[in-house]
């Protein structure tokens, strides 16, 4: 590291550190569930390395902190991986109680090579590929949360939080400024910290569920935008706990209430020309544009595994409830999985809306654009453009973890796409994880077949 590296930050991070000292750089790396590991080091130190070590057992580790047997055929040593810093990520840790900067690493082996399981490697490894095609995609992510009431029993039901007005958040108040306003000291928290950080937030609004917010995100570059939902996450977080509540992004905190997504819009864009794939000359939606759509058709069931993590992520697809259960594309339609909003030509779009807010932005932004990518090489037609209330129809993506799993190991396509070696760490850490779940006797076990059965 230079000398004079603070010199040459992104814009935010020199304006948060004008007048300042610096005290402390957080060293950071996406895990699989997303959550930021690495070290704290004093600015001092910081300016001195170049690069720093963690071993490769963190991407082994389930949600719960067991191990997935992963390792390769040396063996589980925890053996070191190389952590080079991306300053382009530099940004502010406004919440700390110093004056600290965040910076995003990436994970590289002893030969120098990416490691080919660390999430922002492999979504990397996915833009490469379009980049290769002469095609550089271009993404938008939503994201939905929940505010809650604080809970440190996990036998209590989790409960929206507290309103301004003294009242607990209220469900069913899709898009409402009010009930926005009911949460106006967290918000202004995640705009100030937003701001600091350099984040440019789209929008926020009220979605359906009892204290359930949605921000949106200027569209962009993949690994960029993924790189914001990261730091988001953590930001929401911390800007709800100053106020006395959590913020949740589990897929379906609240029972009979919507569950959050992530949902992502995907447009192409032809690198030579700077034009939209999907609009031809004369504004016509193209053959690609189709193809990309019966990507996400064909390989979202193998995908579902990475886009929905979780055995609580399945509880969300539930008729009837701002969720899709099945893959079918309309435009303007919000009821199909697979959405083209209204646009013009130049901003013509695809959101996947199957992709829910807890899974790790990375490895969901690049299974949906694995889809995509696939069914641009495949040059397959989707079906039929879906009319009506695609509620009414049956469902047709995997209802738990495990069958999602089972479509996922045996989807050689997505695994060249995605990386062999991610897939095969992944779904022994996701295996791992759900053996862990099905260790647990539920409350609703005992409630009924305790002395029932």
């Amino acid at each position: 590291m230079s000398a004079d590296w603070t010199k040459t930050l992104p814009p935010a991070a020199t304006q948060y550190l004008e007048g300042r000292k610096l005290d402390e750089v957080e060293c950071i790396i996406a895990d699989l569930p997303g959550i930021a590991r690495g070290k704290a080091v004093p600015a001092s130190k910081f300016a001195r390395q170049d690069y720093f070590h963690l071993p490769d057992s963190i991407f082994f580790q389930t949600i719960t902190g067991g191990w997935g047997e992963a390792a390769d055929e040396d063996g589980f040593i925890e053996k070191d991986m190389i952590l080079r810093p991306d300053m382009s990520t530099t940004t502010a840790a406004p919440w700390t109680g110093d004056w600290t900067l965040q910076v995003i690493h990436d994970a590289y082996d002893r030969k120098n090579e990416p490691v080919p399981f660390a999430p922002r490697n492999v979504l990397k490894r996915v833009v490469e590929l379009y980049k290769k095609q002469g095609w550089k995609p271009v993404i938008a992510p939503e994201m939905e949360f929940f505010l809650v009431a604080r809970n440190v029993d996990p036998a209590r039901d989790i409960e929206p939080m507290m309103g301004r007005s003294g009242r607990p958040a209220a469900a069913r108040q899709a898009y409402s400024m009010t009930a926005v306003d009911e949460f106006g000291p967290v918000i202004d928290d995640i705009y100030d910290f937003a701001e600091a950080q350099g984040f440019e937030i789209d929008g926020i609004t009220q979605e359906g569920g009892a204290g359930q917010l949605e921000i949106n995100l200027r569209h962009g570059d993949p690994v960029k935008l993924a790189d914001e939902v990261f730091y988001f996450k953590r930001l929401i977080r911390e800007a709800a706990l100053r106020h006395d509540c959590f913020a949740t992004f589990m897929a379906k905190p609240i029972e009979n209430e919507p569950g959050s997504a992530m949902h992502i819009h995907h447009s192409i864009l032809d690198i030579e020309t700077g034009q939209n794939i999907f609009s031809g000359p004369q504004g016509g939606e193209t053959d690609a544009f189709f193809y990309f759509i019966a990507g996400l058709q064909n390989h979202l069931p193998s995908a579902l595994a990475v886009l929905a993590p979780y055995v609580n992520s399945y509880r969300r697809f539930v008729k009837d409830h701002a969720a899709p259960i099945n893959l079918e594309w309309a435009r303007d339609n919000r009821t199909t999985g697979i959405r083209v909003p209204l646009s013009d030509p130049e901003a013509r779009r695809v959101e996947n809306r199957i992709a829910g807010m807890d899974c790790n932005p990375y490895l969901g932004i690049a299974a949906s654009l694995a889809c995509g990518y696939l069914g641009l090489m495949e040059e397959r037609r989707p079906d039929r453009q879906f009319k009506g209330d695609a509620y009414e129809g049956d469902g047709d993506i995997p209802r738990d973890v495990g069958k999602a799993l089972d479509l996922f190991d045996v989807s050689t396509k997505l695994h060249d796409i995605l990386g062999p070696e991610f897939a095969r760490v992944y779904s022994i850490v996701k295996r791992a994880e759900y053996d862990e779940f099905l260790a647990v006797i539920s409350p609703w076990e005992r409630e009924h077949l305790l002395i029932n059965v």
